[in-house]
């Protein structure tokens, strides 16, 4: 299992993430919904493609573009299609970390 925390909550939480470049790509059915606000950022990446962003809201406070994700990722990333990774100190916890109490 592998959890997204942010500012005390468990925003997100698969047995089914993709890793890509050291990050987790959680599928969104994974992501708690009200975790997510919609923002107007997007970044290119010359191999996944545009990406696009959301803030993550937890515990009362916003995180902006916190989360990224590929819309239409390009045939070489087409692994995150439908997927989200999170970072600007959202915590992944995987099971072995869980164990010992620290974030990967």
């Amino acid at each position: 299992m592998v959890k997204a925390v942010w500012n005390g909550e468990t925003i997100a939480e698969s047995d089914e993430t993709v890793v890509v470049e050291g990050n987790h790509y959680f599928p969104f059915g994974a992501v708690k919904p009200s975790a997510l606000k919609p923002s107007a950022t997007t970044s290119v990446c010359p191999w996944k493609g545009v990406a696009s962003y959301y803030s993550v809201v937890a515990g009362g406070k916003e995180n902006k573009d916190a989360a990224w994700y590929y819309p239409e990722p390009k045939p070489a990333a087409a692994q995150i299609q439908d997927r989200i990774a999170f970072w600007k100190g959202v915590e992944i916890f995987e099971d072995r970390d869980l164990d010992s109490g620290g974030p990967r």
